[in-house]
């Protein structure tokens, strides 16, 4: 069994993934670790990580519970490797201007994303985030093959689509990001902000 999980892991490392146990550490932890998309481990587990490590206030960067917010992310993706909203709030850490000066005594973003894609290689919103987080530093070919990669993994397509029809938008590939708007409004994807984007460069029929 542990020999297919390493297969599927290697099969969706992107170039920048490629740094492994001795450069992000082991996966080893006192809590866990925890799978977040196991029913199970989210009953009888995330909720004390969350009461003590993840409050609203810790997802959204405003404060944290242990000491600063960053530090109880931290804890919490130890814990649960692949929480997706505490990897959101990495890419909100490590994409905003100004970024506080003790970024560097935590894990990069990068390091982040291959501890959730070691833990859990076929968890295809983890691939889709890091594609997110490669394309707000519009590094678009890796974020496309993350994107790629997350499509054939995930069971919420809808946002993925989305998603890539935004890259799409980015790139000025029109016609793509219109094929992936329109399969993201066909699976019911609400927000209307690719419909819109896609008006105003007269890209969208």
């Amino acid at each position: 069994m542990r020999i297919i999980v390493l297969i599927i892991y290697a099969a969706f490392l992107t170039p920048i993934m490629a740094f492994g146990k001795s450069d992000c550490g082991s996966l080893e932890n006192h809590y866990g670790p925890y799978d977040y998309t196991n029913p199970m481990h989210v009953k009888n587990r995330l909720t004390i990580v969350e009461r003590y490590h993840f409050s609203s206030d810790v997802e959204f960067l405003k404060r944290g519970i242990t000491g600063d917010a960053m530090g109880d992310v931290t804890y919490t993706l130890r814990a649960f490797p692949n929480h997706h909203r505490a990897l959101f709030t990495v890419i909100r850490y490590y994409t905003q201007e100004n970024r506080p000066e003790n970024a560097k005594k935590y894990f990069t973003a990068e390091c982040f994303f291959d501890r959730a894609i070691r833990f859990k290689p076929n968890d295809g919103t983890v691939h889709m985030l890091y594609g997110i987080y490669l394309h707000r530093l519009k590094k678009y070919d890796e974020a496309q093959k993350s994107y790629e990669t997350a499509l054939k993994l995930n069971t919420n397509k809808a946002e993925v689509h989305y998603n890539m029809g935004l890259l799409y938008t980015d790139m000025k590939d029109y016609n793509k990001a219109l094929a992936h708007a329109h399969e993201a409004y066909k699976l019911g994807y609400p927000l209307q902000g690719l419909k819109n984007r896609l008006v105003r460069a007269n890209a969208w029929r």
